[in-house]
Parts: C-alpha cells; sequence; structure tokens
C-alpha cells in the first residue's frame, strides 16, 4: 500500500487548507485512517482519524476546526483545516493501520502565518 498526500501550503491565520491522501493497494476489514503532524525536535502526534466504521477522534486542539473525511470509492482520506493557527505548522502525515499492517504517507508542509 502506498499513500500519497497533497494539498499542504502556506496559509494566513484564520485561513483554511484541505489535505489530500489518496492510497492504492488493498486494504481489508476493518482499518483507521488518520492525519498526525510533527515539528521539528517534536514527536509525531496524531491529529485526527477515522475508522472503516466512520468513527472519529480528534485532537483537543483541533477540534471544531478540523474535519477528517473519507471517500472509500476513491480510496482517500481529507482533513480539512479550517481557522488555522500559526500552532498548527508543521508537517502533516497521513497514516493507515489494517490490522498489523501500519503505512505511511510522505509528508505534507502546512504553514501558517501570523
Amino acid at each position: 500500500v502506498q499513500l500519497q498526500a497533497s494539498g499542504g501550503g502556506l496559509v494566513q491565520a484564520g485561513g483554511s487548507l484541505r489535505l489530500s491522501c489518496a492510497f492504492s493497494g488493498s486494504i481489508f476489514g476493518f482499518n483507521v485512517m488518520g492525519w498526525y503532524r510533527q515539528t521539528p525536535g517534536n514527536q509525531r502526534e496524531l491529529v485526527a482519524s477515522i475508522t472503516s466504521g466512520g468513527s472519529t477522534n480528534y485532537v483537543d486542539s483541533v477540534k471544531g476546526r478540523f474535519t477528517i473525511s473519507r471517500d472509500n470509492a476513491k480510496k482517500t482520506v481529507y482533513l480539512q483545516l479550517n481557522s488555522l493557527k500559526p500552532e498548527d505548522t508543521a508537517v502533516y502525515y497521513c497514516n493507515i493501520r489494517n490490522g498489523i499492517r501500519n503505512f505511511w504517507g510522505q509528508g505534507t508542509q502546512v504553514t501558517v502565518s501570523s
């Protein structure tokens, strides 16, 4: 399974971006698709996740501002980022967990200027 992320960029505080992550290959049964982010010197943190059943989970700092969704037919997971803050600046990574398998996409940079 390979994942290709896109949609990052530079935006002013208060602005919006939409990240996309398309995957190729096959996943079977229950799976979780997620977005993580990482800043220099810090560990990668889970931002949002969505199960194959549609249940979502968000880190507290993005609740009410970010929305994760998935289109299974297009094999794509999205992250809508609204009301962006400078502290949201990071490299964002998409991820799929499927049983014992764990796949990562390349990162996409999100930079929010104040």
